[in-house]
């Protein structure tokens, strides 16, 4: 008795104990955050001068954000599953000293191809720490924090985002391009001792586990991805005859991954993955949203400037308040989740992009800027509610050995979205408004290609209301048939 009573004051002291080693935990995660976000979009600011310093072309020099960009996007659920097998804590401090390496590397680059291959390699550490922040909220904090913790890693994500344009502006002005990426060298630093200091040590797994990793199937999903990335990125929204071949091997290694994935015996991705309603449809909902966002950041400047009138600073006044919103919201979000339920705040999130997307579509044009902006608050709002709310939602719906690769599949749908976004609603920008050169279009096809954008846009939300309804159909009627089978069960016992 003396001893259950003992263990059960060391378990107290030890829950006291956890509390402020737990936030300095999430700290380490949200910085871990913060870079990778960053990484992603300091260095577009950056291609004028970079052109000139290595007397390079615009397409040689965009593969200083591509390789970041593919290295992120074809390795970020093959270095989730590999957490899972060989150890989270390891995986990521392992991630965030090359991650802080590369960065040093880019800066002391002395040609444009070193440069690129230091890219890559920081793109390789911003895909484990991508991948493993949100698979260690699970350990890091208690399941009802989930929300948010979900929302707290969204709003660094967004600040990340913003901020890269605007920091590696004033950077270059003052201290030249390597500054973009010695800035990471101290954050690097400071993230990668709060994470040895603060986040719980790996738990010993069983070598049959450790002797399973699917090489045939990394190198597959790789190339697939790697294939589609390029398809939809190289040509900058032109469509030729390579384009149209990458991506007949992007379908075609599609295939042969799934052929090898049902034959493995440790498969990279189990197919029964994706026949979970949560997870399905979690994937495809944040594939789906993502996109719609990204077409607010690549039709948005050209709007404001071609049919507004705004000049470069307004515009980029004007833009800023998409990420601003989506930092201030994202904690209040997650602790709404918290409160309310994953399911129905992710529902709430899709409605109000849904509204804000019809908004986009109808006002600007008749009511200018207060018209645009007021739209791109709800949708950058409703954004961060279902962020938070989709990610906590898929996050605590499976077991613990599978948050590594399940978090790496958020984040490769949410790239994909991006990229995908970039190069189709592009498109349908320029279709829409019937114009080559839409940097010479008039001012009444710039507003309608405005106009169907966002119309396609919020018909792509309505299919991820549909696809969250019937996702959430199912898994009720699942969690029904199990209940029912409990009762069957424990009846004939």
């Amino acid at each position: 008795m003396n001893t259950i009573v003992a263990s059960q004051e060391m378990a107290v002291a030890a829950s006291r104990e956890a509390a402020p080693s737990g936030r300095w935990a999430l700290a380490g995660l949200a910085l871990s955050m913060l870079l990778s976000s960053l990484g992603t979009s300091i260095a577009n600011v950056a291609l004028p001068t970079l052109a000139l310093a290595f007397a390079a072309s615009f397409q040689e020099v965009q593969w200083v954000v591509l390789a970041y960009l593919l290295a992120v996007t074809t390795l970020i659920v093959s270095v989730g599953r590999l957490g899972d097998l060989v150890g989270r804590r390891r995986l990521l401090l392992a991630g965030l000293f090359l991650f802080t390496l590369a960065s040093v590397l880019c800066a002391l680059a002395p040609t444009l191809g070193l440069l690129i291959t230091a890219r890559a390699a920081q793109g390789l550490g911003a895909a484990i720490m991508m991948a493993l922040t949100l698979a260690f909220v699970g350990e890091a904090v208690p399941k009802e924090k989930t929300g948010s913790a979900m929302g707290l890693l969204g709003t660094m994500s967004a600040i990340g985002t913003a901020l890269g344009p605007t920091l590696g502006g004033l950077l270059i002005a003052a201290c030249g391009w390597p500054a973009i990426f010695l800035v990471n060298l101290p954050l690097g630093i400071l993230a990668l001792f709060l994470a040895r200091r603060h986040l719980p040590a790996d738990r010993l797994r069983q070598k049959v586990d450790a002797a399973g990793f699917d090489a045939v199937g990394t190198l597959l999903l790789a190339l697939t991805l790697a294939a589609y990335a390029l398809a939809i990125t190289l040509g900058r929204g032109s469509f030729s005859a390579v384009n149209l071949a990458l991506l007949l091997s992007a379908a075609l290694g599609g295939g042969l991954f799934v052929w090898a994935e049902t034959r493995a015996a440790s498969p990279l991705l189990r197919p029964a993955l994706f026949r979970e309603p949560v997870l399905g449809a979690g994937f495809a909902t944040s594939a789906l949203v993502t996109t719609v966002v990204m077409a607010t950041l690549v039709v948005g400047p050209f709007y404001l400037s071609g049919a507004l009138g705004l000049d470069a600073a307004r515009v980029g006044l004007v833009m800023s308040a998409g990420p601003v919103v989506a930092a201030l919201t994202g904690v209040p979000a997650g602790r709404l989740v918290d409160r309310l339920g994953a399911t129905r705040m992710s529902i709430v999130g899709l409605v109000a992009m849904l509204l804000g997307c019809a908004l986009l579509s109808l006002l600007p044009a008749r009511f200018g800027i207060p018209a645009y902006i007021a739209p791109l608050v709800v949708v950058t709002a409703g954004y961060a509610l279902f962020q938070a709310a989709n990610n906590t939602a898929v996050m605590t719906s499976i077991r613990p050995e599978q948050r590594g690769v399940v978090a790496g599949l958020l984040n490769l749908s949410r790239n994909l979205g991006l990229i995908t976004g970039a190069s189709v609603m592009g498109t349908v920008f320029a279709l829409g408004s019937a114009m080559a050169d839409i940097t010479a279009a008039p001012t009444e096809a710039v507003a309608t290609g405005m106009r169907i954008t966002f119309a396609v846009a919020a018909g792509l939300i309505v299919l991820a209301l549909a696809i969250a309804a019937a996702g959430r159909a199912l898994s009720r009627r699942a969690l029904a048939a199990n209940r029912e089978l409990e009762d069957t069960t424990a009846t004939a016992r």
